[in-house]
């Protein structure tokens, strides 16, 4: 292990997570999005256009990325075990660096909360990660009756639920945590020792809660849902569709799918601010020029794509897919975008190698530094993501999931092809409406692609794997 001693002068770490961010940055191209301060980031670093996360489902997620492994190595697929039960001697990323002598302190939610009745706690959490924590609860929280609940039957955590917001920025939870975050910023400047500050924004998950003039930015009318061939879902696999949203939109109507919208856009744009505030501070305190600054969500999120997907769980581009930057200072391909196929268990390493650490042989990712320099640099690469299915009505025994990507094509196995097959050429098709699995052509694909399974796994799932009590 490479030490810098007890006060680390290598360089500081602001590793900042935002908690359901799909892929909606407006320096990415999309059309209603406004997010101008992460794309100020993405101007000074490289955004990361096929980053992909290796399950999508918050705690899962969350876990692989720090600890550098893979969700079968960690034996993490639900939303209530710790990556401890499997792993208890590990070192985490924050750990790692607070062992080698950095500062380690988390604002929010880094690791799974429940929200919102995790916020304010300390949920999920690694007490042996962090010097500091601070668990900010803002007047989201308490303003929980006022949600707008058009599935009443559904708590405001798994529903499209929203709240247009009274009161300040700095009232709600994640002003708050932006407010701390800045706080520990100003303290680390007055000290000669690296810090790696982990900030989590908890928007936007839901419910969507963001002050009123967010609403303002993503007028109603604007707001227009995904469309989709007539047949998309009939080349689909049952187990293709999360358990959590067996019904098109919800069931729900046009105008209350598009309020949801508006909303979801409102809370992006709310956390944006957020974001941007602390990274003003960073700049202000004259420490950008020394910290690596790395945003990521933990997964992709759906916004009625394929006739009416939402949120995350399933293994489809909106999904698998994840907003990734990374600023670090001295590399040569800032301010450039990197088509090259990443994933978000490659933070670890990356991070290790840019700090002057030596990297922990077990990872699972690749040191991301070639492409910080070219973005457009060799890179052969493809990306594994992963999601389980619970027994249900559809399903007796438990589905495994799992889906390769490569720079064309996006291959997905259930339960090894038992519960079907799906296979989508993203050079013809980028919006995956058709599955090429059962075609002859498909099927030759098919046969160079699943030698890639192999190199991935850490593992394999047992026939009666760990259940989720509670999907």
């Amino acid at each position: 292990m490479t030490s810098f001693g007890a006060h680390a002068a290598g360089p500081n770490v602001l590793f900042i997570a935002v908690d359901d961010l799909g892929n909606v940055l407006g320096s990415a191209g999309h059309p209603v999005a406004k997010t101008p301060h992460l794309d100020r980031l993405a101007a000074s670093g490289v955004r990361f256009d096929r980053a992909y996360c290796q399950i999508p489902l918050c705690n899962p997620s969350r876990a692989s990325v720090l600890t550098g492994l893979r969700p079968d190595a960690i034996r993490v697929y639900d939303l209530d075990r710790h990556f401890r039960e499997e792993k208890p001697d590990l070192a985490t990323l924050p750990q790692y660096f607070r062992q080698n002598g950095w500062f380690s302190a988390r604002v929010g939610k880094l690791y799974h909360y429940d929200v919102p009745k995790g916020i304010g706690t300390d949920g999920l959490d690694d007490k042996p990660s962090w010097d500091l924590v601070i668990n900010p609860k803002g007047r989201d929280v308490t303003d929980e009756a006022l949600i707008i609940n058009p599935t009443p039957a559904k708590p405001v955590s798994a529903a499209l639920s929203w709240l247009a917001a009274d009161g300040s920025d700095e009232e709600q939870t994640d002003g708050m945590i932006a407010t701390e975050a800045i706080r520990l910023l100003e303290q680390q400047q007055t000290t000669d020792k690296a810090f790696f500050l982990g900030v989590g924004f908890f928007r936007p998950h839901t419910p969507f809660v963001a002050p009123k003039r967010y609403f303002d930015l993503h007028p109603l009318e604007e707001m227009r849902l995904p469309t989709a061939p007539p047949d998309d879902r009939e080349d689909m696999p049952a187990a293709a569709f999360a358990h959590n949203n067996p019904t098109p939109h919800y069931g729900l109507d046009e105008t209350t799918c598009r309020q949801a919208l508006q909303a979801y856009h409102a809370s992006v744009s709310f956390v944006d601010a957020q974001i941007g505030r602390v990274l003003e501070a960073l700049d202000r305190l004259k420490l950008a020029e020394n910290t690596i600054v790395v945003l990521w969500s933990d997964h992709g999120y759906h916004l009625g794509e394929h006739l009416g997907m939402w949120q995350k769980r399933s293994l489809m581009e909106e999904s698998a897919r994840t907003p990734l930057i990374i600023r670090a200072p001295g590399t040569r391909g800032q301010g450039r975008a990197c088509n090259r196929i990443v994933e978000l268990v490659d933070l670890y390493p990356t991070l290790t190698a840019l700090c002057g650490l030596d990297t922990p042989p077990q990872l699972s990712g690749r040191n991301l530094q070639p492409l910080l320099d070219d973005p457009a640099a060799e890179w052969d690469c493809h990306a594994l993501t992963q999601i389980l299915r619970p027994a249900d009505a559809r399903f007796p025994k438990p589905v495994m999931g799992r889906s390769l990507r490569t720079a064309r094509w996006r291959y997905t196995e259930w339960n090894e092809g038992r519960e079907g097959l799906e296979l989508y050429d993203h050079e013809k098709d980028p919006d995956e409406f058709t599955n090429l699995a059962n075609t002859p052509e498909g099927k030759e694909v098919i046969q160079t692609l699943k030698p890639l399974f192999s190199p991935k796994a850490e593992g394999k799932v047992p026939d009666s794997p760990i259940v989720p009590a509670r999907l």
